[in-house]
Parts: structure tokens; sequence; C-alpha cells
């Protein structure tokens, strides 16, 4: 009995890290193979994860399609900001891990043969915080869709502002609100797509003030957590609140759209504005 017992912790042991992934609602053991293939959703209660800004855009435009602009905007430390450790050590950290330069990666692209001006949030850098940077890409891709009349899609993934940068941060709520404005008024369309979770900041600005707003289920969103509103109001909060099926039934949000599904979804909505009108659905054979 003990030698079986020792073999089969040796093997437990010698068994390689990473081929199973944890689902972090249903706590179901998911083969990460599949996983990954399932396009980080669980096979078993469909709860969506967080994809990472490069996987996003690989999984929504037409291949080959993507050109990044606005590689040259890079994060400074204005403040001299020290929390743990130095604001700029945390941001050469997160570059190292991401190989990124900051939280939003923003270019034109296609969509089912659609031109469109695309801007994509990754939580995977400080939390898909908005600094200086996140909110000047963001303005400068609204501003790009004004110039090439083109529509602009913003994917949100996000704790909110980045209190590293102070005001200078919260300056991105207001720059971003009126740059959509100003494409607004020119006739241009933009559409917000909230993915888990969308909170502070980036829920108070441009996330929540699109022309289409669709959410990924399940999808946390809203301003201040739902522990902090509960310990604030002394209520208990209704079930599934803040969760993008809450926002919806509550008329916040336009629709509840699956990954699987969203692609052509956006090609959809983007069909029947001033700016993709032109461009028929795709036959079997082109797509």
């Amino acid at each position: 009995m003990s030698h079986m017992g020792w073999g089969l912790r040796r093997k437990k042991k010698d068994m390689p890290g990473g081929l199973w992934t944890k689902c972090k609602d249903c706590a179901a053991m998911i083969y990460t193979k599949e996983f990954t293939q399932n396009a980080h959703v669980c096979p078993k209660c469909d709860f969506h994860h967080t994809l990472n800004a490069r996987a996003r855009i690989e999984f929504t435009v037409d291949p080959g399609t993507f050109a990044e602009k606005f590689t040259d905007l890079r994060p400074v430390d204005r403040l001299g900001f020290v929390d743990k450790e130095p604001y700029a050590e945390k941001i050469e950290k997160a570059q190292k891990k991401t190989g990124q330069a900051d939280a939003c990666i923003a270019g034109t692209c296609e969509i089912e043969g659609i031109p469109v001006v695309l801007a994509v949030l990754d939580f995977s850098f400080m939390g898909g915080s908005m600094g200086e940077v996140v909110g000047e890409k963001l303005a400068c891709a609204v501003e790009l869709a004004e110039a090439n009349n083109a529509p602009v899609v913003i994917f949100s993934a996000s704790g909110g502002a980045r209190m590293h940068e102070g005001a200078l941060s919260l300056m991105q709520m207001a720059k971003t609100c009126a740059a959509l404005q100003h494409l607004r008024k020119k006739g241009g369309v933009s559409v917000s797509v909230m993915t888990n979770p969308t909170t502070g900041g980036v829920t108070a600005s441009f996330a929540s003030v699109c022309d289409f707003l669709i959410a990924e289920p399940k999808a946390l969103i809203g301003f201040a957590g739902p522990r902090v509103i509960q310990n604030t109001i002394r209520q208990e909060l209704p079930e599934g609140f803040q969760r993008s099926e809450f926002l919806l039934s509550k008329g916040q949000i336009d629709a509840i759209v699956s990954r699987h599904d969203l692609r052509e979804t956006l090609a959809k909505v983007l069909r029947y504005t001033p700016q993709g009108r032109d461009y028929p659905k795709p036959t079997a054979a082109e797509a």
C-alpha cells in the first residue's frame, strides 16, 4: 500500500503544469487546450473569461487586416508616485510582462469587410486602467474614425482610472467623452463592447456613452464595486447586481452577445450605419 501511495503521489507531482484551467465562476476544471480553443469561455457555465488585447483583436477582426496606430505613446510618471513601489517600476514590469507600452491597443481593421477603427483595453496591463496614454489613444482612435469616415469599436476591460496618475487620469474621462460627442455631431458612429470587468472611470465615461452598448454574458459592469456599495447603503443588493444581465433588464445596455457571435453581430450593427451600409455580408465562399 505504501509503495502504491508513493507512486500515485509521484505521478501527480510529475504532471506538467498548465494542463488545466479553473473557471473563475463555477470552479470547473477545464482542459486548457479546450479552453483556449473555446475563446476562453467556460464550456460548463458559459462564463466569459478576460481575453488579452492581442487575442481579442485576433478573434474579432478579419485576418491580416489590423494595422496598429499610435505606438509612439508611452506612459510617464509625472507625479513621482510611490505606493508599495514606484509607479515607474510598475510600468516597467507591466511592459515586460505584456510586451506592450500601455493598457490600450488601437488601430484600423476590417470586420466582415467593413473598415473600422478599433481600440481594445488589456486587463493584463495594470488592470486595464486608464491613464494619460490610454485616454490619448482612445481620443486619437475616435478622431481617426472621424477623419476616415469609419465607425469606431471600443472594447473595455478595466478597473477604472489609474490612481497613480491622479487628476491627469481623471481628465481622460472628459477627453474621451468629448471626442465621442464630436464624432457623433459629425455623423460618426461608435460601438462600446463591455467585457468582464468594466468598472470605475471607464464605465463612467467612454464605455457608457457610445451609440451602441453591447456586453458579454455575466460581465461585471459598474462604477464602485458591489461590496463598497453594500457597505455604504447598508442594504442587501439584488441578485446578479452589476452583471450585464441585470443592466440589460434595467435598460442600461442594448444587448448581450456571446463572444462566439460577437464578430457577426458587430458587422450586422455596422451595416445599419451610414459608414457600413455599402458593405454587404460576405458570401460563404468569401468568408
